[in-house]
């Protein structure tokens, strides 16, 4: 069964009825015992970044137990994506370290005029350019202009190229889509993202059936 963390800081809810009008089960976990017989783990978030590693702490354990030693496919949306990095601009606490790299916050000092009045957050729809192969991004409506909805004031940086799963661009590009072995990241919300999400919620369901 898929397993999405609750950890106070996303919306479970609406990933949980993306997931079921897809037809996989799934349940929301609040305890990390609640893992043991997850065959996939959905990890969302909104929120600072510190507030989310504390929050995260008690899963910690269990979760290298699951993801790096069993091979258990996960996936972190926008600031579960951030947690999998080493670090952040907006916090002085260490992530989870699982992808090299850092969040940084957008900025625009060294672009042209217009381009400086680009606003923060990072909110609408926008564009998902795939850099590298992935199963999670097979297919995903490759012929359509807008396809992932954003809201997010940092980003990831800094992640070496073999771990760049798809781009974005907001004033520069940058990497909204992280990868390691069965570790999956987004920085955009397929859960709010139509059927673009749905086709890629529906490609993460298939690895746990691999």
């Amino acid at each position: 069964m898929i397993k999405i963390i609750d950890y106070g800081m996303g919306n479970c809810g609406s990933i949980k009825n993306m997931l079921r009008y897809l037809g996989a089960d799934s349940e929301i976990v609040e305890h990390p015992n609640m893992l043991d017989d997850a065959t996939a783990i959905i990890l969302p978030g909104v929120g600072s970044y510190d507030h989310g590693v504390k929050h995260l702490e008690i899963f910690k354990d269990t979760l290298e137990a699951k993801v790096l030693h069993d091979g258990v496919p996960f996936l972190g949306i926008c600031l579960g994506m951030q947690l999998l990095l080493e670090s952040s601009e907006e916090g002085n606490l260490a992530g989870l370290g699982w992808v090299k790299g850092a969040a940084r916050r957008f900025d625009f000092s060294a672009l042209h005029f217009d381009e400086q009045r680009l606003v923060v957050p990072h909110m609408g729809w926008n564009e998902v350019i795939p850099v590298n192969q992935s199963k999670l991004m097979s297919q995903v409506a490759p012929s359509a202009a807008d396809r992932f909805y954003f809201v997010h004031s940092f980003h990831a940086d800094n992640v070496p190229a073999e771990n760049q799963m798809a781009v974005c661009h907001y004033g520069y590009d940058f990497t909204c889509a992280i990868h390691d072995k069965n570790i999956y990241g987004v920085q955009f919300h397929p859960e709010k993202s139509h059927k673009f999400g749905k086709h890629l919620f529906k490609n993460f369901i298939e690895l746990t059936q691999c």
